[in-house]
């Protein structure tokens, strides 16, 4: 079947929410394939097969998000595009939060078992995640569609509440009985870990059952058919199809996406100390920014095709006019403008802006909306020192007094030699007198500089 094709079917349809956008056909769905976001399908079967069930009517989707932190972070963020795609296709989009397998512990891409998590943690890692999710779905709403679309809302969902009154006897009968363990056994993290030093717990082994369980409780209470994830959950979303299909007869699908991964190709996550959150409390939305802001060229029009929702066209155009002058990095500062908006909203973006002119563009005017936390963030490892206003301090005793210098002679050097500045403007005379409106700003803050690196921020009191 043809593009031209799949777009008479779609406009055949008469389902009036369904047919209600022009964009509520499954070439949107289809698009995502050349978008580079579906790794493999299971089980294979044709792009044409999953475009009539498509066409046919409005499908249910869902992602899980296990809590074993209180922010989701960049690597799951590829996830949530899908999802909003979804949604914008005209689908029923499901986020299923493990409020019982964060008890357990996925082991996929895990050489250890994960560190028991007590409840309450797990509970407020919940509520939080739950808040990244809903903020990005708002936002999505509020600045990336027309006022006259109307989605089907998302449904978030903890699956504790099937579990936690579950007899663990009926579960084993229930539900036990469709796995078989030779299967188990030869998925590739469950080889990975018998065969390392740790070995592997029953605890982590029924992992894969609870995940095909949640499969299984939302086909039945939403008929959803579809679940999305990592490429590392091929393994849980098989054993999900083999429940559902063994148990009900009825056909299901699983759709795995690509990892996003740090630089050096690790997989994000809490343990690595690499991931870039996107809860604002715990990553600005500065610092989400300047992380796409980074992105190599030979990323950059990979990460615009998975984390925009820019046409293809427009991602050419874009790029092809970034590579005349990749200094600019014009790419990606469109990257980092449609992430960060997504994430953080307007308020943030403009934040995110303002905080980049104030360390990159040496904007003195940007600084000085920055409010202390932002300074923090901007100036990542400066020293911050609190100092008394004293009439007549000149600018050698500020430097002495935040230590900029480790001796007299270091500073009486540096500083004639024309290396020291204050709010970006260098200063050589020693002896100038720090005066208000000129060495200290409006925000009651000077920026020192030695050298092109070392900042200290100077808050005063």
């Amino acid at each position: 079947m043809n593009i031209r094709s799949l777009m008479r079917l779609c406009s055949s349809f008469k389902h009036d929410n369904f047919n209600k956008h022009r964009f509520y056909c499954s070439r949107n769905i289809l698009k995502l394939y050349e978008r580079g976001m579906y790794e493999s399908v299971f089980p294979d079967i044709s792009k044409d097969k999953i475009a009539n069930l498509l066409n046919k009517s409005p499908q249910c989707v869902y992602a899980g998000f296990d809590p074993t932190a209180d922010s989701l972070h960049v690597g799951n963020l590829l996830i949530l595009m899908n999802l909003l795609h979804w949604q914008r296709a005209g689908h029923q989009v499901i986020a299923l939060v493990g409020g019982a397998t964060g008890l357990i512990g996925d082991p996929s891409h895990r050489s250890s078992e994960r560190v028991e998590m007590d409840k309450f943690l797990i509970q407020e890692n919940i509520k939080s995640i739950t808040k990244n999710i809903e903020t990005i779905f708002d936002n999505h709403r509020a600045h990336f569609l027309k006022k006259h679309q109307d989605l089907k809302p998302l449904i978030v969902v903890n699956n504790i509440d099937w579990y936690k009154d579950i007899n663990v006897i009926d579960f084993i009968r229930d539900v036990g009985k469709y796995f078989r363990i030779g299967t188990m056994l030869g998925r590739t993290s469950v080889q990975s870990r018998l065969n390392s030093e740790t070995g592997m717990s029953f605890t982590e082994f029924t992992y894969s059952l609870f995940q095909s369980y949640d499969w299984h409780q939302l086909m039945k209470k939403y008929n959803c058919r579809f679940q999305i994830g990592g490429s590392d959950q091929m393994g849980n979303i098989v054993s999900g199809y083999d429940l559902i299909t063994r148990s009900t007869g009825k056909e299901v699908y699983g759709i795995t996406l690509p990892l996003i991964t740090a630089e050096g190709g690790k997989k994000f996550g809490k343990s690595l100390q690499n991931a870039v959150w996107l809860s604002p409390e715990k990553s600005s939305s500065f610092q989400l920014y300047q992380y796409f802001i980074r992105a190599k060229d030979s990323d950059v029009e990979r990460f615009l095709r998975l984390f925009t929702f820019l046409s293809l066209n427009k991602i050419t155009e874009i790029v092809e006019y970034h590579m005349k002058s990749p200094e600019d990095r014009i790419a990606q500062k469109k990257l980092a403008e449609e992430v960060t908006l997504l994430v953080h909203g307007e308020e943030g973006l403009i934040a995110a802006k303002r905080a980049s002119a104030a360390l990159y563009d040496k904007s003195i005017e940007s600084f000085v909306r920055l409010n202390a936390s932002e300074i923090a963030d901007v100036f990542e490892g400066a020293t911050i020192v609190d100092v008394m206003t004293e009439p007549g301090i000149t600018v050698y005793d500020l430097a002495m007094k935040v230590k900029c210098f480790k001796t007299e002679d270091d500073a009486q050097r540096i500083i004639t030699a024309g290396g020291f500045y204050i709010n970006h403007q260098r200063i050589m005379n020693k002896h100038e007198v720090i005066v208000p409106g000129i060495h200290i700003l409006s925000n009651n803050v000077s920026l020192l500089r030695v050298g092109k690196k070392t900042y200290h921020i100077v808050r005063w009191q």
